[in-house]
């Protein structure tokens, strides 16, 4: 799937000069730290701008409304969260890659105290029935984040490491979804246990493929 969704909000359509590339970015920063704290719905333009230290001509000038500032969030949140999880999730080819990915993950949440769960779900919870456009941001987010899941373990399969039969794809979208889950339950429990478990389990259906 193409990703020019998030491409294009990602970074402002028209050029700007350094100094209004930092005061969108200062922006961005700020609502996505708040939609992060307190959710969308409770994240008001004038509570990014007190955050942010601007305008609300300077926030109006660089996003129209709510709705575009909220789609940059998304694609914020898309590098912010990608970039976490480090080199491991670019080399998920093996069983050993797969156990360091999954207690990277754990360490993150056990470091934010459980608080906060996913920063593109919780999104997607709030606005994917409402904001079309940014459902289709959200689905992309997600689809770069599924991408090197299918990757590594295609990687795998083809090296050997996993049955011919293994839908790849499939365990790829299910240890996602697991991953999704487990950080709700983690959020709201305020443990990794449930991360820790739908992950694990996931693993283990992926082990039941090896080769």
């Amino acid at each position: 799937m193409p990703s020019t969704t998030i491409a294009e909000h990602a970074a402002p359509t028209r050029r700007l000069t350094a100094k209004g590339e930092a005061t969108r970015a200062r922006i961005v920063e700020a609502a996505s730290a708040l939609v992060f704290l307190h959710g969308v719905t409770r994240t008001g333009v004038e509570d990014v701008q007190r955050e942010a230290g601007v305008s609300a001509s300077q926030l109006y000038h660089y996003f129209g409304d709510k709705q575009t500032l909220m789609r940059a969030v998304i694609a914020h949140q898309t590098v912010e969260v990608l970039a976490a999880q480090g080199p491991e999730l670019d080399a998920l080819d093996s069983f050993e890659a797969l156990d360091r990915w999954r207690d990277g993950l754990v360490a993150l949440q056990r470091a934010r105290h459980c608080a906060g769960g996913c920063p593109i779900g919780s999104i997607a919870a709030e606005i994917a029935e409402d904001d079309p456009d940014a459902r289709a941001d959200l689905v992309d987010s997600f689809e770069q984040w599924e991408a090197p899941l299918r990757s590594g373990l295609a990687t795998m399969r083809d090296r050997g490491a996993l049955r011919k039969d293994a839908d790849t794809d499939r365990l790829a979208l299910a240890l996602l979804a697991a991953l999704q889950g487990g950080l709700v339950l983690t959020q709201l429990r305020r443990t990794t246990l449930p991360l820790e478990t739908a992950i694990d389990a996931s693993l283990e259906l992926i082990r039941s493929y090896r080769a």
